[in-house]
């Protein structure tokens, strides 16, 4: 079977994005590929995080993961920093990246404007760099930022992965990755890390909206819902979801914050009750609360057995250290392979 790679930060809990962009789709490639599935804890060092929000922050992901039904028997499941391998794949990387390149990418520019408090549409590019390099500025951009890219790239060729389910936002880092696998191979004159390619399981990608009118599902107050919320959050969040006066013109164009309320019906209804309240918006006879009462009913059933879950697994540590355990092992195992041969192919001893 093809080898399949994805990793996501832990930074809180899962939300109906996550689940319906991602998740759901790994619980059909687990049947069908050979997954790794880890958390990137080693990504999130550069936000400073606290070491006990590390741990906690991992052990909700990884109970989350297997509350929707990822199944470690199937899919290998583990978290990053327990794949010491990685780290050395990662140092080997960056000693042929160049720090323009790294620096030029999109990602790390605007993370570097955050980090530095600098107004992204008034400061050019030059300016940036100057900030960053300007020992005396009291904000710190790490190095661990400048070469993210090159630790996802260890991420995914250290299985010699040739799929990586991932959003357009990460398009740029998959190009840098499958560069310096190409890269690798030319300078030591090898045909040994296969290219990774970005992939989408589905044909069209399920983009879950956010409740704040526009956009994309993510993790700001008030625009996501997530799966271990309860019925009564569920309802009070939804009832928040910005709307309008409503349609003054029979089957007229629904604006986007109201086309994101039918998004996530679609999603999570049933035909009927979609077609229901779209009929009512096109005859003009729509009332939002009543939408919105039976979207919260409807997303807070389809959460309740998830949330449900989440809470027992979570409360068996035993199970979720066997499970990471599990992980660390085969993957381990991958990677130690991998990385024996790059030593040779290097020159240092395998």
């Amino acid at each position: 079977m093809e080898t399949v790679v994805s990793g996501i930060r832990p930074t809180g809990n899962l939300h109906l994005g996550n689940y319906f962009g991602a998740v759901k789709g790994f619980l059909q490639m687990q049947n069908e590929y050979n997954c790794f599935f880890f958390i990137a804890d080693w990504h999130s060092l550069t936000t400073h995080p606290h070491p006990d929000n590390i741990r906690n922050s991992v052990k909700t992901i990884l109970a989350e993961y297997l509350a929707c039904g990822i199944d470690p028997e199937k899919a290998t499941i583990y978290i990053q920093s327990d794949v010491r391998e990685v780290a050395e794949l990662y140092l080997y990387l960056n000693m042929n990246a160049g720090i323009g390149e790294l620096m030029r990418t999109t990602s790390f520019k605007d993370k570097a404007r955050q980090q530095l408090h600098i107004d992204r549409v008034e400061t050019t590019e030059g300016d940036v760099e100057k900030e960053i390099f300007n020992e005396s500025n009291k904000h710190s951009v790490s190095a661990g930022l400048l070469t993210y890219p090159t630790l996802m790239a260890a991420d995914i060729i250290i299985h010699k992965a040739v799929k990586v389910p991932v959003g357009k936002d990460q398009e740029q880092n998959m190009e840098m990755a499958r560069r310096f696998a190409r890269r690798f191979n030319s300078t030591f004159g090898v045909e040994f890390f296969p290219e990774p390619a970005s992939f989408y399981y589905s044909h069209k990608a399920i983009k879950v909206p956010g409740l704040d009118g526009s956009g994309k599902m993510g993790k700001s107050e008030g625009n996501a819902i997530y799966l271990i919320d309860d019925e009564k959050t569920i309802k009070k969040k939804v009832m928040k979801a910005v709307t309008d006066a409503g349609p003054t013109e029979p089957n007229s164009v629904k604006p986007e914050p109201i086309a994101n309320l039918f998004t996530m019906m679609e999603i999570v209804s049933t035909k009927d009750t979609y077609d229901f309240f779209n009929e009512k918006y096109n005859n003009c006879e729509i009332r939002y609360g009543d939408l919105k009462k039976q979207l919260a009913e409807d997303i807070a059933n389809f959460c309740a057995p998830i949330r449900e879950r989440i809470l027992d697994i979570r409360s068996n540590e035993e199970y979720m250290e066997k499970v990471a355990r599990m992980g660390a092992e085969r993957a381990s195992e991958s990677a130690a392979k991998t990385l024996r041969e790059v030593r040779e192919i290097i020159g240092f001893r395998g």
